[in-house]
């Protein structure tokens, strides 16, 4: 099973529904997708700067711009089957579906060490992919990925969040990331066609 989180920028993207029928066509029984918040959480980190109020509300706020978005990608591509619960995903997958994650389960009462910026939806996608013993984490990007950073050096530089290479030590799978412009490298990747040198 694979955990593939679509960066939110790509919600504005002609190349998203190149991404969406990819990961419809081949993914389904292996592809859970987890969505950026995208412009959605932008507008909760503008509110938030205006009002200043506290990262609790914007975490759950921010969890809500993700589900916007996953609402969004299942309007393009109704293929996608949303999962309301982690615990839906793999029932999904057995049916040969491609999972959407509507991840509202992570809204919280009290403040813990995923409800700050520092935390954002590339930690959440690598937390549900040790959750679900994913086979691998792949990470669609916008941005230019140099090959010769690590991911301590790619969080420095903005491309992942700052808590996700720590965090990221022990998983039991590759991460990779990719640049939105290699649906082709992903499909090679699902068809087993391609290595990819992970991280």
């Amino acid at each position: 099973m694979w955990v593939v989180k679509i960066g939110g920028s790509l919600c504005a993207d002609p190349v998203l529904l190149h991404w969406l029928d990819l990961l419809t066509q081949i993914g389904g029984g292996r592809v859970t997708i987890v969505c950026g918040g995208g412009s959605f959480a932008d507008e909760v980190r503008r509110v938030q700067a205006h009002w200043q109020f506290d990262d609790l509300a914007a975490h759950n706020m921010a969890v809500l711009a993700m589900a916007q978005t996953a609402y969004q990608l299942h309007a393009l591509n109704p293929a996608l089957r949303l999962a309301a619960r982690r615990s839906d995903i793999p029932d999904l997958l057995h049916q040969g579906k491609t999972a959407l994650w509507l991840p509202l389960e992570l809204r919280r009462d009290k403040p813990d060490g995923r409800t700050s910026w520092e935390a954002t939806s590339d930690t959440i996608a690598l937390d549900l992919a040790k959750h679900l013993n994913a086979e691998q984490l792949v990470m669609i990007k916008s941005c230019a990925i140099d090959p010769q950073l690590t991911l301590a050096e790619l969080g420095d530089a903005g491309v992942v969040d700052p808590q996700f290479a720590e965090l990221s030590d022990d998983a039991a799978f590759p991460i990779t990331l990719l640049h939105k412009s290699q649906v082709d490298t992903m499909r090679a990747l699902l068809l087993g066609e391609a290595n990819y040198a992970a991280r």
